[in-house]
């Protein structure tokens, strides 16, 4: 993500209980064993966000959308593994009413509380056994407003929508596990009028036509996404495709959506993505997914560029090479390799920033070190450690941006271009599709230069305060 803030608003609590009959087929045989899961993975920014007690593996999104009234109705498929015994298990859903719910086929008891659903199989799940959970709900979906006025959730734009959900947006379109720490693979099913184009993440697998004058798009992510990079692009776009040989197994799709308003003068610059990638391919490694792209949108519709996996979002206004560049270089750093927790999101920032830094020492003759030297000159820089976040709203303070690609441009300097490059390679290699700590990273590069760097992350890294100027 680019310069921007957010996180929620709270939701205003609706009671919903959906009484259960019937049998899962466990057979328990007796009084319960399990426990409910928990109802929040104590995040150290969001402590309610996601839930515990099970790993989600897949989603299945069947959606359908209607850009006159505004309403959204959609069945989940949530396929899962269970971590305990579970008695009760909660889903992230903000605003949306809930129809009704199963586990394994068989009915099961909802309870709704704000933003958690909590549901009660017939019988307790065990530990170490798949499950799937099916919910029904439909309704207008909510646009999230953040502390600092900015947008996510659901965004109504002038002819359809855009979802779009860091941190806590994607739970305003379906229900799940939204944390990112729970990855899975997704398939998202779309169905619109006719004449209203729909995009998601990943591969277009299908598109044909659905009785009363709608189009149905089925969209396919097999990597790993976390619920915060799955995106909703509905309208009328002008699409162009092509496609790139950055992918680890050789050619990917490329396709790209913009606006009609804007689609003329974005067209340039959409058509270098391939050469982008293939750039950035030589210093972080392959491409990670199977397809790429980019959707830009007019100004008035969405107010900040944004990562979303394998197609991120712009706004006419920030869709220039820079930020092109950023949001390309978070395929790899904060997509495939994501943080574990939100304290850890300088791992995205900080070096899909490097990553403009080294664009503009390649292609514009600005050296690494003056784009260093103008971020130490920023006080606002200095605000907090970057791997030390304080409160939800300086998720995306310049710390986190600026000091973030500054301890990557200090390791740099400290073991030379040589070992730096090979940690900008085999960071997202070693890492690929998983999720990672600030710990991991430090743990890695010193793994990889065989040296006690903790003065420098002591420094840079967790430091409070502005400290001297490293000599170049």
């Amino acid at each position: 993500m680019n310069t921007r803030s957010r996180i929620r608003a709270g939701a205003a609590a609706v009671a919903l209980a959906l009484l259960a009959a019937g049998c899962t087929g466990s057979g328990s045989g007796g009084g319960v064993r399990g426990t409910p899961g928990a109802a929040g993975l104590r995040d150290p920014l969001f402590p309610r966000l996601g839930n515990g007690g099970y790993d989600v593996s897949h989603y299945a999104l069947t959606l359908s959308y209607d850009p006159a009234t505004g309403r959204l109705d959609g069945r989940a498929e949530i396929t899962a593994k269970a971590t305990q015994d579970l008695s009760a298990f909660n889903l992230d859903l903000a605003g949306l009413t809930v129809r009704g719910a199963t586990v394994d086929g068989a009915p099961a008891a909802v309870n709704r509380a704000g933003d958690e659903l909590t549901l009660r199989p017939h019988d307790e799940i065990e530990d170490g056994a798949e499950f799937r959970t099916t919910v029904s709900y439909g309704g207008l979906p909510k646009t999230i407003t953040d502390s600092d006025g900015s947008e996510e959730g659901w965004l109504k734009t002038a002819d359809g929508a855009l979802a779009l959900g860091e941190p806590t947006g994607s739970m305003a379109w379906f229900p799940g596990n939204h944390h990112p720490s729970d990855k899975a693979a997704y398939d998202i099913t779309i169905t619109v009028p006719s004449g209203v184009k729909a995009l998601s993440n990943g591969v277009l697998t299908a598109e044909k036509q659905a009785p009363g004058g709608r189009t149905t798009s089925v969209w396919h992510v097999a990597e790993p996404m976390a619920s915060y990079l799955a995106m909703l692009a509905i309208g009328r776009y002008d699409t162009s495709s092509t496609t790139s040989t950055a992918g680890a197994g050789g050619t990917i799709p490329v396709l790209t959506a913009a606006d009609p308003e804007v689609a003329a003068e974005t067209a340039a610059l959409r058509a270098r993505i391939p050469e982008i990638l293939d750039w950035q391919k030589e210093n972080f490694g392959p491409y990670p997914f199977a397809a790429s792209g980019a959707v830009v949108e007019r100004d008035d519709d969405v107010g900040y560029a944004l990562e979303t996996q394998t197609r991120p979002v712009f706004p006419a206004s920030s869709f220039d090479t820079h930020t092109l560049v950023h949001e390309l270089a978070h395929q790899w750093y904060g997509d495939s390799v994501s943080p574990a927790s939100w304290k850890d999101i300088w791992l995205n920032e900080g070096f899909a920033t490097y990553g403009e830094w080294l664009y503009a020492e390649d292609f514009e003759h600005t050296p690494a070190q003056k784009n260093f030297e103008k971020a130490f000159a920023n006080d606002a820089a200095w605000a907090f450690p970057p791997a030390a976040p304080r409160t939800p709203e300086d998720l995306f303070a310049a710390p986190v941006y600026q000091r973030g690609a500054m301890v990557l441009h200090r390791i740099r300097q400290e073991v030379g271009d040589d070992t730096f490059f090979e940690i900008l390679e085999g960071w997202p290699t070693k890492h690929r599709h998983a999720n990672v700590t600030t710990e991991d990273f430090t743990t890695y590069v010193e793994s990889v230069t065989g040296r006690d760097l903790s003065g420098l992350w002591d420094v840079w890294l967790y430091g409070d305060g502005k400290p001297d100027k490293p000599t170049d």
